[in-house]
């Protein structure tokens, strides 16, 4: 059984050529990167020198990305990790991107996750929506002067309140389904 935990060993060659011990083949920069966003991590070492050359490659797939029009990366955190080699906060910002990341992807895993487990998430927010609106009615009849009913001209708000909900029921179903699809 494969131990997925180590990192797939990669060797460079003086060529510069990428060769996976694993599968005993040369890949390209792209099927690395395919590698790491399947969940595989990779060690890249310089077959000569038997330097660790992952972190330049990696920054060379992320730099290729951004070319080619997948700009993930916004200028200003950019311009910010730039200048943070200059200071010193060169301990603390590797620290607090890593572990930016990994709350990220907690809050990730735990929204599909609850995303998943709802039967239906549409009569979730239905469900939420009726105790929203029992909360206010109970809410303002028990206000001086207020009433257990509902005045007639917030029934026209009403209505473009039920709009509002039906908008952001069809927003929902259309990241459920994104988020399904990943």
């Amino acid at each position: 059984m494969e131990d997925t935990q180590s990192p797939l060993l990669i060797k460079r060659y003086a060529s510069r050529r990428l060769y996976d011990t694993e599968s005993s083949d040369y890949v390209t920069l792209q099927e690395v990167a395919a590698l790491i966003r399947s969940g595989r991590d990779v060690r890249i070492v310089d077959l000569k020198s038997g330097d660790d050359v992952t972190r330049q490659y990696l920054i060379q797939i992320i730099a290729e990305h951004e070319a080619n029009g997948e700009q993930l990366l916004p200028i200003n955190v950019l311009t910010e990790v730039i200048r943070s080699y200059n200071e010193n906060a060169t301990e603390m910002v590797p620290q607090f991107l890593s572990t930016s990341f990994e709350l990220l992807k907690e809050s990730q895993s735990r929204m599909i996750k609850n995303w998943q487990s709802m039967a239906n998430p549409l009569s979730a927010l239905e469900e939420f929506e009726k105790g929203q609106r029992e909360f206010f009615s109970r809410m303002l009849g028990s206000l001086p002067g207020g009433s257990k009913e509902q005045p007639e001209d917030s029934k026209s708000d009403e209505g473009r309140e039920k709009d509002k909900i039906d908008d952001i029921k069809r927003q929902l179903a259309e990241l459920q389904s994104k988020i399904s699809k990943l």
